[in-house]
């Protein structure tokens, strides 16, 4: 997976300060006969009727988010060119169909997290990643197609990760990245329960950051994946452990400190927000 963080409260830019973790940005010269990414991702063995059903689908799965969203969000860049195709059936998402996910309503407004189409949005997120605090810790800045391929390490993977815009009252404003954390490398890092759900997050705009927006946003959008994913019992992160004002936005999203872990990039302090406790964070109310 890549990094964790984006801007915070306290004005830096919330991202990774180790770069890219394994599973996506930047990796090791493939071995002979295998993908890049055989090496950084866990190995999943696949029964011969799911790989024959893959090499049968023939139509591209859309990739625009909920139904109805804001014309402001559709005019962000150019004309969507056809979605990457997933691996994982419509019916076998792995992330439960995000996409569908639909809004929730934050504090700051109504938050979409919509997943990214590279004609769209490639050139917002690639500007986004050469802003000098954003690229101290994703560690992607120069041309877009640095930025292009990080993407589509994801996009024309198996639907593990899923890069989307957070699209607030309509305009996009932060990068997102949801992913399988059980199913990431970070999973050799810690005691990793099934359905794990980990969380990347940048603040694009620097007029974002620095005033509690980022605690917002990630409190709603781990709301979200426990209420979309019901056999999601955690929201996981793993921010650098230099990373101080990101560590504070997630302990104010309602993560807590788990443990410190060594991941190849970076020394992380893995976050987690877990289910069981929910009703006991501050203004939850039960449905």
């Amino acid at each position: 997976m890549p990094p964790t963080d984006a801007s915070t409260d306290a004005g830096t830019a919330f991202a990774d300060p180790a770069g890219p973790d394994p599973g996506t940005g930047s990796e090791p010269e493939a071995e002979p006969g295998r993908s890049p990414d055989c090496e950084e991702t866990l190995d999943l063995r696949l029964p011969d009727e799911f790989l024959a059903l893959c090499a049968e689908e023939e139509t591209d799965r859309p990739t625009w988010g909920p139904p109805g969203l804001a014309d402001p969000v559709e005019a962000i860049a150019a004309p969507a060119a056809p979605a990457a195709r997933h691996a994982v059936p419509q019916d076998d998402d792995l992330l439960d169909h995000l996409a569908d996910w639909g809004s929730t309503t934050t504090p700051a407004g109504v938050l979409h997290l919509v997943p990214v189409r590279l004609a769209r949005d490639l050139p917002l997120i690639a500007r986004w990643m050469n802003d000098p605090a954003v690229a101290a810790f994703w560690d992607l800045a120069g041309e877009a197609s640095v930025t292009d391929r990080h993407l589509r390490a994801q996009l024309d993977g198996d639907g593990r990760s899923v890069p989307c815009l957070g699209v607030l009252n309509g305009t996009p404003m932060s990068y997102w990245e949801i992913y399988r954390a059980d199913l990431d490398p970070l999973a050799r890092h810690y005691p990793a329960r099934p359905h794990d759900t980990g969380i990347h997050l940048l603040i694009g705009g620097v007029a974002d950051r620095g005033r509690g927006l980022g605690s917002t946003l990630l409190r709603a959008a781990a709301d979200l994946i426990l209420d979309r994913r019901p056999s999601c019992a955690r929201v996981v992160a793993e921010p650098d452990l230099r990373n101080t004002p990101s560590i504070a936005a997630f302990l104010s999203a309602g993560f807590r400190f788990s443990a410190e872990v060594d991941l190849p990039h970076k020394r992380a302090a893995l976050m987690v927000r877990d289910r069981v406790l929910r009703h006991l964070l501050p203004g939850h109310h039960s449905e």
